[in-house]
């Protein structure tokens, strides 16, 4: 199963949203990258939100960039505010996090 999940970095007050068949690791990932990217840039982020997407990576990332072509701040926060979705959305199914 691929997670679509949402990070947020507060320094930068900014999310990021991406796919993963294992999003823990990915945030480990994110948090300890030395690479130039997107996310080294904006260092430290916490797991916001994480949901069950689809089976298959290319319905993920149809899914992925759907989310990222909308440019939508207040999608993505009702997204993580558990707001019934609908339309595309409406299939994810959001995984309980704990968090520290």
């Amino acid at each position: 199963m691929y997670y679509l999940y949402i990070l947020f970095s507060e320094r930068a007050d900014k999310f990021y949203v991406g796919i993963s068949l294992n999003p823990e690791k990915r945030l480990v990932e994110h948090n300890s990258s030395d690479r130039i990217t997107f996310t080294a840039k904006h260092k430290p982020w916490k797991m916001a939100a994480v949901f069950e997407c689809a089976e298959s990576l290319g319905e993920a990332m149809k899914i992925e960039r759907f989310i990222k072509k909308q440019k939508s701040r207040k999608l993505i926060e009702t997204m993580i505010s558990a707001e019934q979705l609908d339309g595309v959305l409406a299939q994810l199914v959001r995984v309980p996090y704990v968090r520290d």
